[in-house]
């Protein structure tokens, strides 16, 4: 079998900018059928998603990952092409280098590792998928409300998602932040700026609202996670003149939130300091994620000594960061921990994974596998 980085390699080189996995999840699933895992398909829409599970009882430990990759941006400011893995002054170069086919690929050999010492003694599986950095509407997500509905229950969970910050191991993250996306239009009268009288301008109107919406402390956070943010990421209204009092405004805007709140409570006080305000609107939701906090500590101290085993370093615990696919798989009652690379050049140009931190990884997942299955 090829090395941890000979696969990361091949995984790069095919193109699978989400959600077109490119054939990343065949070559997985060969590697993975040669040792004994039953292989399990299962498309939904354009996104493919691989299920792959070895052993009948005991304990199920998941390894989560995602083969998708965001785009690559101007091709022209990469050093190395973004779809040809390149190795360079001690570095692997590629899109999803770090975020995350280096962590698929150590996850696969360390599995094959512990393999060829010994049988399992517990379940062990693999959920990829090809949506992770789209809509992630069909892909985890909806592997899971499968899982459901067949009764298909996931004791641990590791997702490699590239979890460090300086030095490998040194972050991993055991729960994440509550995701809530709002587009909200402001609705008024269009008309002439010499005759406001007759007109009813949203911008004027929503400008109360919005300033409350923004000095709004929504709460305190907690011990392990910050206080909610609401922040506003797009703005348009008007006609392109400066004689229109424009009909509309249109707003995008997130919340990130801690375990503090639930969606249902945020969008009741937004709506209420909308109307509190005299303000015209609609809104369109779009919840991406409830926040999810791994509390028992059976997994996470396994990851946490695995880490030092090999770093030497004692992984601090940590929820911060963007969303990840753990929200659609902790809900479930699975223990979930995020370990992956060094997460400063992932969606960049030029993302890159160190080299050695690839084998490191392994080891790591390697004696993960060693306790748990």
């Amino acid at each position: 079998m090829s090395s941890a980085l000979d696969l990361a390699k091949a995984l790069i080189n095919r193109k699978s900018v989400s959600p077109d996995d490119n054939g990343c999840q065949k070559v997985l699933a060969d590697r993975l059928s040669s040792i004994g895992f039953d292989i399990r398909w299962l498309p939904f829409e354009d996104v493919s998603n691989l299920w792959a599970t070895l052993g009948d009882q005991g304990p199920l430990l998941v390894f989560a990952g995602h083969t998708d990759v965001v785009p690559t941006g101007p091709v022209s400011e990469w050093t190395f092409d973004p779809f040809d893995a390149t190795e360079h002054e001690g570095f692997l170069y590629g899109r999803g280098a770090a975020d995350m086919k280096a962590s698929l690929a150590a996850m696969i050999t360390a599995a094959e590792k512990l393999l060829r010492e010994r049988p399992l003694k517990a379940r062990l599986g693999f959920l990829i998928t090809s949506d992770e950095e789209d809509k992630a509407i069909n892909g985890t997500r909806r592997v899971m409300s499968t899982f459901q509905k067949e009764d298909i229950t996931i004791d641990y969970c590791v997702v490699g998602e590239p979890s460090s910050t300086d030095q490998l191991g040194d972050t991993i993250k055991i729960g994440r932040r509550g995701s809530l996306n709002g587009k909200l239009r402001v609705i008024g009268i269009k008309g002439h700026v010499a005759y406001p009288h007759l007109a009813s301008n949203p911008i004027h109107n929503s400008l109360a609202a919005l300033k409350t919406l923004v000095e709004t402390q929504w709460d305190e956070g907690n011990e392990l996670f910050p206080p909610t943010s609401f922040q506003i990421s797009n703005i348009k209204g008007g006609v392109g003149a400066n004689n229109v009092i424009p009909e509309s405004l249109d707003l995008d805007f997130n919340f990130r939130y801690s375990t503090e709140l639930d969606s249902q409570t945020i969008i009741k006080r937004v709506e209420t300091i909308l109307t509190n305000a005299g303000v015209n609107f609609e809104i369109n939701w779009h919840l991406s994620g409830e926040p999810f906090l791994t509390t028992k500590t059976d997994l996470i101290d396994v990851v946490s000594r695995s880490v030092n085993e090999v770093t030497g370093v004692t992984p601090e615990c940590s929820t911060a960061g963007g969303t990840s696919d753990g929200r659609f798989i902790a809900p479930t009652g699975t223990q979930v921990v995020e370990l992956g690379p060094c997460n400063a050049t992932i969606h960049k140009i030029n993302e890159r994974v160190r080299i050695s931190d690839i084998d490191r990884l392994e080891s790591i997942y390697y004696h993960i596998l060693k306790e748990l299955v």
